[in-house]
């Protein structure tokens, strides 16, 4: 059966687009340089775009770059998003420059900041700036020692857990507010609640965890054989010669992995402790707007700024058939609502097969990211996302609790209610 959405623009799309601008900015003033060799890293590769080497921002470029985002949004609060790579690679001075620059532009409105790092090279001075200038930090740490370093090694593969643990129990210290960024990769299968314990322990009360499934490409010898040891390319999920990298994690043991962590999740720590999957999935069991934009309908809001001012719709999608334009030739505004761009985002809800618009967990699923969606349903359709198994199977799974949640919320009481509940004979499967 067709997609009676292909090729169409909602009424929800209409008022998205023609209302204030509003959008968020993934800024990578260091590209993809970095000082770790992950192996699942997607980022890696793309110095590949520019000659082979990622030159870091200039502060003209810093100055254009935080000047038009802060103008071109028309909201009262805007939040940076330092990426990379390793944005930290570019020294305490950088951000200082960053700051200075955020309250000369900002107009009145209030600015955050957010910054993503593997957390390798956090010091002392760099742990008091971000406290003293609210920072959140991100860290990178995939749960206990041997599962992260499995796959985060640095340039000359040694493992990273020590310097990562460091990296919390300094910002622990110097009163740094954080959260956690986990991928769920081969090595974290069968091991749900074990990781999400250990995260806890570190004092996290955000924790994310995201998917790793990646296609890669082996270099060829002379003799059109992979060669041994060579470091794969990560690439598009249709490029030729392209296979399932083998770090990627199965699509149900990502749906076990994350049941095991809600089992726990919903009956002790609800409202204490938050979950990127778990809390988008409440919005849209609600009819809210999720936190992450995997779980939207549409996309084309989180839009990444390179270190030369190349603007590309996704952080996924960093390939030149995919570049809107240059901030430096077109302004950030014009861009943002340019109809490539609005393309991009519709086309999250407009490619997606007819089973999945007629699935009964679509509105909590949404096909969930574009970068996933490889796979053909059993009628031949494309565009089937290769972890539907897993969120099915987490979504059934979660279905009664997030009802009982959602029930409580519309009483105008608090979700962590639920918790008892599901202790009780009542919340028992």
């Amino acid at each position: 059966m067709a997609n009676s959405h292909k090729d169409t623009i909602t009424f929800s799309d209409a008022v998205r687009l023609s209302g204030p601008m509003q959008f968020n900015i993934m800024l990578k003033p260091a590209g993809s340089l970095c000082n770790l060799d992950c192996h699942y890293c997607y980022y890696l590769d793309k110095a590949g775009i520019y000659g082979g080497k990622e030159p870091v921002m200039t502060y003209d470029m810093l100055e254009l770059c935080v000047r038009e985002y802060l103008e071109a949004n028309d909201v009262p609060e805007v939040t940076f998003n330092w990426h990379g790579g390793e944005p930290l690679v570019l020294g305490l001075d950088f951000f200082r420059k960053a700051v200075a620059l955020e309250r000369k532009y900002c107009g009145g409105k209030t600015v955050r900041n957010t910054v993503q790092t593997n957390g390798t090279l956090m010091t002392p001075d760099f742990a008091d700036f971000f406290r003293d200038n609210g920072f959140l930090v991100g860290i990178s740490i995939d749960g206990p020692e041997d599962i992260h370093n499995k796959y985060r090694k640095d340039k000359a593969g040694a493992p990273t857990f020590d310097k990562v643990m460091r990296a919390i129990e300094m910002m622990y210290r110097h009163r740094v507010e954080y959260n956690t960024m986990s991928t769920v990769n081969k090595a974290s299968q069968g091991r749900g609640l074990e990781t999400y314990l250990f995260l806890k322990g570190l004092g996290t009360r955000f924790m994310q965890f995201m998917p790793v499934v990646e296609h890669v490409k082996y270099p060829l010898s002379a003799s059109g054989k992979p060669m041994k040891g060579a470091r794969p390319y990560i690439v598009a999920p249709d490029t030729e010669g392209a296979v399932i990298a083998p770090w990627s994690v199965n699509s149900r043991e990502f749906g076990k992995f994350m049941c095991e962590i809600f089992d726990y999740w919903v009956r002790n720590d609800v409202g204490s402790c938050f979950v990127n999957l778990f809390d988008s999935t409440l919005a849209n069991w609600c009819g809210a707007q999720p936190g992450t934009c995997s779980y939207a309908e549409t996309c084309g809001g989180n839009s990444v700024l390179e270190h030369n001012g190349d603007l590309y719709p996704c952080d996924h999608f960093v390939y030149p058939e995919y570049l809107i334009g240059n901030i430096a030739e077109t302004s950030l505004r014009e861009m943002m609502s340019s109809a490539s761009q609005a393309k991009f985002g519709i086309d999250k809800r407009n490619g997606l097969p007819y089973k999945c618009m007629s699935c009964k967990y679509f509105f909590a699923c949404h096909g969930e990211c574009p970068k996933h969606r490889f796979n053909r349903t059993e009628s031949g359709e494309t565009g089937l996302n290769a972890l539907c198994e897993g969120y099915y199977l987490f979504f059934s799974h979660s279905a009664r609790y997030m009802e009982k949640m959602k029930e409580l919320l519309f009483m105008k009481k608090a979700p962590a209610g639920v918790m008892a509940w599901a202790r009780s004979d009542a919340g028992q499967f």
